[in-house]
C-alpha cells in the first residue's frame, strides 16, 4: 500500500506563507491609505475597529468569556501592542516599504534580551550571534542615510519609530508568552483592539478625515489582512513543523520589496539588501540555534 505523497510545502509552511502575505498586504494598504491623506491614528483606529468585531465574533464562537483571567496583564498587552502598532504604522508611512519591513525583523534581538530579564532564560551562543548579526545589518541599512551618494536618505526619526515598534512587539510577545498559560489565544487577540480603538480615537482629535468609498475599502482591508496574517501565524504555530514554518515568516520581506517596487516605485538600495540579508540571517541563526539546543537536551 502506497503512503500518501507528502506535499512539497508542509501545511505549517503554507500557513506561514499566508501569514506573510497577509501582513505584507496590510502594510501596503496602510501606506496607500496614508498617501490619500488619512492620518496614522485614524488608520490604527479603523484597523482596531475591524479587528475588534472579528475577534469578538471569534471569542463568542468559542463560548468563552471575553474578559479572561489576568485582566491587568491583558490590558498591558493591549497597551504595549497599541504603542508598537502606532510606531510601526508611522514607519510604514514615512519609509520605503522594504526598509520599514526589514527593520521590524530586528525584534528577535529585543525578544532575546527581554527573555533574559523577564523569563529568566539563559543567553545562548546563537542568541549572541543573532544580536551581533542583526546590529551589523542595521548598520548597513543606515548607510543609505549616512552615504553622501544617497539621493533619498532615510529619515532617522522614522528609523527610530520602526525600531521602537519592533521593541514594543517584543515586549508584547513576552507578555503573550506569559498569558498563554492562563488565557485563550482569542481572548489575548481581543484585548489588543479593545485597548487600541479608544486610544487611537482620542489621539485623532481634530485631524479626522472623512474617507470616501475607496479609502473606506482600503481601511477595511487593513483590518482584514491583519486578521489573515494573525490567522496564518496562529495556525502555523499549531502545527508539528512550527519551527520550520517560522523560518518562512521572512518571506514577508520579499513580498514587501516586490510590492514596493511594483506599486510604490521604491527600489531598495544595495545597503538595504545587504542589511536585510544580515538581519534575516541573524534571526534564522537564533531560531535554528534554539531548536538544535532543544533537540540535544
Amino acid at each position: 500500500m502506497k503512503s500518501p505523497q507528502q506535499p512539497i510545502f508542509p501545511i505549517g509552511v503554507q500557513f506561514m506563507f499566508l501569514s506573510a502575505l497577509g501582513f505584507a498586504l496590510m502594510t501596503a494598504c496602510v501606506k496607500a491609505t496614508n498617501q490619500y491623506g488619512i492620518p496614522v491614528f485614524e488608520i490604527v483606529a479603523a484597523r482596531a475597529l475591524v479587528s475588534l468585531i472579528i475577534s469578538y465574533i471569534d471569542v463568542k464562537r468559542k463560548k468563552i468569556s471575553i474578559w479572561g483571567n489576568n485582566k491587568p496583564l491583558l490590558f498591558a498587552r493591549g497597551a504595549v501592542g497599541t504603542v508598537a502598532l502606532m510606531c510601526v504604522y508611522y514607519s510604514v508611512t514615512t519609509l520605503p516599504l522594504a526598509e520599514a519591513t526589514i527593520l521590524q525583523y530586528v525584534h528577535p534581538v529585543f525578544t532575546a534580551l527581554l527573555a533574559v530579564f523577564f523569563l529568566r532564560e539563559r543567553v545562548q551562543p546563537a542568541t549572541i550571534l543573532c544580536i551581533l548579526t542583526c546590529l551589523l545589518g542595521l548598520y548597513f541599512i543606515l548607510q543609505s542615510d549616512m552615504s553622501s551618494d544617497s539621493t533619498t536618505p532615510l529619515p532617522l526619526l522614522s528609523v527610530a519609530f520602526a525600531l521602537m515598534g519592533a521593541f514594543g512587539s517584543s515586549i508584547a510577545y513576552v507578555i503573550v508568552k506569559k498569558l498563554s498559560t492562563t488565557e485563550d489565544s482569542s481572548v489575548i487577540i481581543f484585548y489588543f483592539p479593545l485597548v487600541a480603538l479608544p486610544i487611537a480615537s482620542l489621539l485623532i482629535g481634530d485631524d479626522f478625515v472623512w474617507p470616501d468609498f475607496n479609502i473606506t475599502i482600503l481601511l477595511i482591508l487593513v483590518g482584514i489582512f491583519t486578521q489573515v496574517g494573525q490567522y496564518g501565524l496562529t495556525k502555523a504555530m499549531q502545527t508539528q513543523d512550527a519551527g520550520r514554518a517560522a523560518a518562512f515568516a521572512y518571506v514577508q520581506i520579499v513580498i514587501s520589496v516586490l510590492i514596493g517596487i511594483a506599486v510604490f516605485d521604491e527600489i531598495p538600495s544595495i545597503w538595504t539588501l545587504i542589511g536585510g540579508i544580515l538581519i534575516v540571517s541573524g534571526a534564522l541563526i537564533n531560531l535554528f540555534g534554539q531548536r538544535l539546543r532543544l533537540a540535544r537536551s
